[in-house]
């Protein structure tokens, strides 16, 4: 080894910590409150069941199902499992609620790990949003009022990334609808280096092989481009025309991959939120029918 190896050698194993400790900080996401809490808006309280998930890593979710009025042991319904975005939480996602509801379908909603209600860990990443996705579908399992064979997915941002990766990965659900998904980490990461000032030569680059040993996957093992070919349920992608978070080619070339998809643009950014409201038809057409079909 020659000298100069062995001194960035040393400069990493010195600096390695502080990097560590830098990363955690600059890249853990924000504890974004229930304004207002879950239990006080329009429905909930005659919808909303308050639930407490744990995990295969020892983390609490905070979670509710909302149950559609003729939910019963003797007469399971369908249902959708919700996963916000990075730093935000279940409270987010409750305009898809009463729409599903209204068409006999669950909706199980819960903060991630380390957002909103939910336990807190030292990091939060994509491959651990996708470990909560498998919680709340185990916890599905075990209730007699959800038919856990008719089960689909919802994600926004990281979330869309969470429910991909599972659908990717594990299946057993009937559809998967993707709002505003990115098509790789790398370069959400690489964007994220740009909007820091941060170089991507040396220093950018050791922090994207560190963010990778610490989440404990590579970049391209998880990237959605890469994963959506092996999704066997279809897939409807939703993403913004104005989005500047993630660029609408990203969902372009996620659609490109897919075997069984289609791509809903709207006229939004990355929150979609108010954006979503004309379409939420569509979006619930959507859900209904693949639901319905594995009934058949």
């Amino acid at each position: 080894m020659t000298a100069l190896a062995e001194a960035r050698r040393g400069v990493t194993w010195l600096t390695r910590p502080l990097l560590h400790r830098a990363l955690l900080r600059g890249l853990r996401p924000a504890r974004l409150r229930h304004e207002p809490p879950l239990d006080r808006l329009p429905g909930a309280d005659e919808a909303l069941h308050p639930l407490q998930l744990v995990g295969a890593r020892g983390q609490r979710l905070a979670a509710w199902l909302a149950l559609p009025a003729q939910a019963t042991p003797g007469q399971p319904v369908p249902v959708v499992v919700a996963v916000h975005g990075w730093g935000a939480n279940a409270s987010t996602l409750w305009p898809v609620v009463e729409p599903l509801r209204t068409a006999g379908i669950a909706v199980l909603l819960f903060d991630a790990a380390a957002h909103g209600l939910s336990s807190d860990e030292d990091f939060s990443s994509l491959p651990r949003f996708a470990e909560d996705v498998a919680t709340a579908l185990a916890w599905l399992r075990t209730d007699a009022r959800i038919d856990a064979q008719r089960v689909a997915l919802l994600g926004h941002s990281v979330g869309a990334a969470a429910v991909l990766l599972h659908g990717a990965r594990r299946g057993g659900v009937r559809a998967i609808v993707s709002l505003s998904a990115f098509a790789h980490p790398r370069e959400l990461m690489e964007r994220w280096l740009q909007e820091h000032r941060i170089p991507r030569r040396w220093i950018g680059s050791a922090i994207l092989e560190h963010v990778q040993a610490t989440i404990g996957e590579r970049f391209e093992r998880i990237a959605p481009v890469n994963l959506v070919r092996d999704i066997a349920c279809p897939v409807l992608l939703v993403h913004g025309a104005l989005d500047t978070t993630v660029p609408l080619d990203d969902a372009r070339r996620l659609r490109a991959a897919l075997r069984d998809g289609e791509l809903l643009i709207v006229d939004g950014d990355h929150d979609l939120r108010a954006a979503l409201r004309p379409h939420a038809p569509r979006i619930v057409d959507f859900l209904a029918a693949q639901l319905a079909r594995a009934a058949t």
